[in-house]
């Protein structure tokens, strides 16, 4: 995949657990930790808002493309 997910970046640098981040946000820690891992197919905006939000932050602090070659 060419979208690399930096969760765990923004997780760092905000002092949070990914735990702490679920709870604020209201998903499951299981489906946060598919999303970490860049296993997940898709992210509602509604959730990538919501991440956004807690983090103080932008999605392309979160979402990096790469080019593939």
């Amino acid at each position: 995949m060419s979208i690399k997910i930096n969760l765990d970046v923004m997780l760092a640098k905000r002092k949070m657990s990914s735990g702490e981040l679920a709870n604020a946000i209201g998903i499951t820690q299981a489906n946060l930790s598919i999303l970490k891992t860049g296993k997940a197919k898709a992210i509602r905006f509604s959730t990538l808002e919501s991440i956004c939000e807690v983090l103080d932050c932008q999605p392309a602090d979160i979402l990096e493309y790469i080019k593939e070659d």
